[in-house]
């Protein structure tokens, strides 16, 4: 099995210490979320609440996830890099896909794109990106990317998108594509890709979801053996129950080690010894 620590909800400054320290002790990835801004008033509910209540408070910090990926990268020598999740459809493909190639490469091969197609439409409407055609703009916006950082000259003519002969350098290394989201269609969307992003759910359905992935691989003819799952698991917390996990298909638990120990406002000691201690605690060392 493998760990990736999340960094939700850190200052920036904390964030790149936690990367240096995950790095240090073996860890396997660091995971970034992404917002653009919080908005005071919603009319849409955060969709992964029973109430409809954002999980953070306001003034939370949402650091730009390329800027910090570059920041992160220039600290540490192994440790991967993945976005849960970047909503591409809030932005102009373009600067989108100009942004993820130069982390990637400054990553020297380390950054993973977990993408969504997002859930609040006020965030849209303040972007001026129209919320209804997200899915499939998301997935135009995947395929354009995909040329765009790809060696030689590319043109692509889309839906949405249409693009004249042009090349964007730097050209990055492979940027593997997961895709977060519980509804069938972003399993389905999954499937097409190269790893599914889960979110804060029980073990079992995390493999009811793999078990649903599968079937849709199957069925274009595609394995599991390079299909990557990152999630968070909210029952898992020894090694027996991570096992259990990885014998059903997850590739990486996504977890912040330091709540197994300490308070949520921990400091950034108590952070990298909980860190540490949760190594030791798994036999992870």
């Amino acid at each position: 099995m493998r760990f990736y620590v999340g960094t939700p909800f850190m200052e920036v400054h904390e964030a790149v210490e936690i990367a240096r320290a995950a790095d240090e002790l073996g860890y396997d990835g660091i995971a970034i979320p992404d917002h653009v801004v919080n908005l005071e008033t919603l009319a849409t509910p955060y969709p992964y609440t029973s109430d409809g209540k954002p999980r953070w408070q306001p003034f939370t910090p949402w650091p730009d996830p390329w800027v910090l990926i570059g920041a992160m990268a220039a600290v540490t020598t192994r440790i991967r890099f993945v976005t849960t999740v970047y909503v591409p459809a809030l932005r102009n493909p373009y600067l989108a896909a100009k942004s993820i190639g130069t982390a990637a490469a400054l990553a020297g091969g380390r950054l993973e794109l977990g993408a969504g197609v997002g859930w609040c439409a006020d965030e849209f409407a303040l972007m001026e990106q129209d919320f209804e055609n997200r899915g499939r703009r998301t997935d135009e916006m995947l395929e354009l990317m995909g040329r765009l950082w790809s060696p030689g000259w590319t043109e692509f003519d889309g839906d949405f998108y249409r693009t004249p002969r042009l090349e964007m350098e730097p050209t990055p290394p492979r940027i593997p594509i997961y895709i977060g989201g519980q509804a069938d269609v972003a399993l389905r969307r999954a499937a097409r890709h190269d790893g599914w992003i889960g979110d804060l759910l029980t073990t079992d359905q995390v493999l009811s979801s793999i078990g649903r992935i599968r079937e849709l691989r199957a069925e274009k003819g595609l394995g599991m053996e390079d299909f990557t799952v990152i999630t968070p698991l909210a029952d898992a917390y020894t090694p027996e129950h991570y096992a259990r996990a990885e014998a059903g298909g997850v590739s990486a638990v996504l977890t912040a080690p330091w709540m197994f120990y300490c308070a949520p406002d921990a400091t950034l000691a108590e952070k990298i010894d909980g860190l540490a201690r949760f190594r030791a605690d798994n036999g992870l060392d």
